[in-house]
């Protein structure tokens, strides 16, 4: 392919100008490198200055009594179940393994086979007795005495009701 002496020159302008291009983008590069690794020694140094104290007061001020109160709860859960459950549960298992030893035991068993169960005896109702017609008389007696209790609270007597003498007007009572 044969090209035309312009477009030589414009190739070869070009060409340049791509070359000056791609230098200066690798110069940018170079500082863009510079400039984020100083970032990161910067960013280092004030996580460590500033971030990390910040970070271990809050675990110191919100966390840690937390955890401590978590920890303190769990430990008296513990103490609890070692000292009261566990000797109330092994007390169980002791009483039960030794009402099963009695239960095997051949005196028991015949002393249980001399007993004789007998019938349950059942006593029939006869009726109303004394008590029931005393009981029915005092609250006979009770009923007419409140009754009469009443009657004499609400009956109108004129003579139990006293009047005020009137008092004129202009006079004193001594």
């Amino acid at each position: 392919m044969s090209l035309s002496r312009k477009r030589r020159k414009e190739l070869t302008r070009l060409r340049k100008s791509a070359d000056e291009l791609w230098s200066h983008q690798q110069e940018v590069l170079e500082r863009a490198n510079v400039l984020a690794r100083q970032a990161g020694h910067h960013a280092g140094v004030l996580a460590r200055e500033e971030v990390g104290p910040r970070v271990r007061e809050g675990y110191d001020h919100y966390v840690r009594p937390s955890v401590n109160a978590t920890h303190d709860a769990a430990d008296g859960v513990r103490r609890r179940v070692v000292n009261d459950v566990l000797p109330g549960i092994g007390t169980a298992i002791g009483t039960v393994m030794s009402v099963g030893d009695v239960a095997r035991d051949a005196r028991v068993r015949a002393a249980l086979g001399r007993i004789r169960f007998q019938k349950p005896v059942v006593v029939e109702p006869k009726g109303p007795g004394a008590g029931t017609y005393f009981a029915l008389g005092l609250a006979v007696v009770a009923a007419v005495g409140v009754a009469y209790a009443v009657w004499q609270t609400f009956r109108a007597d004129d003579e139990l009701w006293v009047t005020d003498d009137e008092v004129e007007p202009g006079t004193q009572e001594d």
